[in-house]
């Protein structure tokens, strides 16, 4: 089961600090965005969620496939694109991911295709892909955390 995230802003203008279980970690926008570039900005820990997802489930599959997989490389960016239908109607641009998938080992082109299907089969993935539902409610400041 996933555990909570805690994200708190910091004492610097748009660092958050954000924290699962033991695991702590700080968001930032970048300089030109007047922030102070000390962490990752909100886009790039989507896309790292992302990456990291999918290799996990590469790696999984291909460890019950007993497949000679020695590394995954993800390299992913966020882009805007010229879509039909759902699309920013200011600019006539959706959102977009672009992911580019590379695998270490002794794999057959079957086998690297195969993996390619997984990778978009990751729970991230699926989620980026559905209908998400966003529930916000107000927290009082004595409530506790989620």
């Amino acid at each position: 089961m996933s555990r909570n995230v805690c994200v708190n802003s910091g004492s610097m203008r748009f660092v958050q600090n954000i924290s699962v279980g033991p695991h702590v970690l700080k968001a930032d926008e970048p300089i030109a965005s007047g922030g102070n570039d000390l962490g990752l900005d909100p886009h790039e820990l989507l896309l790292a969620a992302l990456g990291a997802c999918a290799s996990i489930t590469v790696q999984m599959y291909a460890g019950r496939k007993q497949w000679p997989v020695e590394g995954v490389h993800i390299y992913l960016s966020y882009v805007k694109v010229l879509e039909e239908g759902q699309f920013d109607a200011k600019t006539g641009m959706a959102d977009g991911i672009e992911m580019g998938i590379s695998f270490s080992g002794d794999l057959s082109q079957d086998q690297q295709r195969r993996l390619m299907e997984i990778a978009g089969r990751c729970p991230v993935h699926r989620m980026l892909t559905s209908q998400v539902q966003i529930h916000t409610d107000l927290l009082m400041p004595s409530s506790p955390s989620l």
